[in-house]
């Protein structure tokens, strides 16, 4: 009977949710794989048998970040609708943020020294942006947004829902605003509406 595998996905997930966690709150210093091992249930051998060392796992923790936020962003699915498109990656931006904020953070927080995110991490960071640049470009073809620079709008369509994520995660949004989703949802509307032709 063979033995059974410790070193697994649910054990790398894991360890790559926990090392997420100490990057985006105190940052690489607060990495410590003897840490990480006890707080997981394992041992530091078994990091090194999964990611190959310290800076390893830290590569794959951006990996990661980039890989969950571009699936939230790909389950977005189009309407012939440019607008209502960009609308509702930006629902997806934010559910994916709320959903893993330790990976936002690590997603757009600096980036630790001596770590440089691995070339597949970056291309997941590039092809991120590609489903909002190419929706502003649907959307001035079809006449529906004024015609610019499509890298242009894009850029300021998700500075506004990234400036607005960035205060709900870090519990700036004022009370008085109610209902984050709301507020989100309106202010995403008037933006677009900014950008809309005519």
């Amino acid at each position: 009977m063979p033995r059974p595998r410790v070193h697994d996905e649910v054990l790398r997930q894991r360890l790559l949710a926990l090392a997420g966690e100490k990057l985006s709150e105190k940052g690489p210093e607060g990495v410590s794989l003897r840490a990480l091992a006890q707080e997981a249930g394992t041992t530091t051998r078994a990091i090194y048998s999964l990611f190959g060392g310290r800076e390893q796992l830290l590569r794959a923790v951006f990996d990661e970040a980039f890989a969950r936020f571009g699936a939230h962003l790909a389950e977005v699915a189009g309407t012939g609708d440019p607008r209502e498109d960009i609308l509702r990656l930006g629902r997806a931006y934010r559910a994916s943020a709320l959903d893993d904020p330790h990976l936002y953070a690590v997603m757009f927080g600096p980036t630790p020294s001596g770590v440089k995110p691995g070339q597949r991490s970056q291309q997941r960071a590039a092809d991120t942006s590609e489903p909002l640049r190419r929706s502003v470009e649907r959307g001035m073809r079809q006449g529906v947004l004024r015609p610019d620079d499509p890298l242009r709008v894009a850029t300021a369509l998700w500075s506004v829902v990234h400036g607005l994520v960035s205060l709900e995660l870090g519990g700036h949004l004022a009370v008085e605003l109610g209902d984050p989703a709301e507020f989100f949802e309106a202010s995403m509307r008037a933006a677009l509406t900014g950008w809309e032709a005519g």
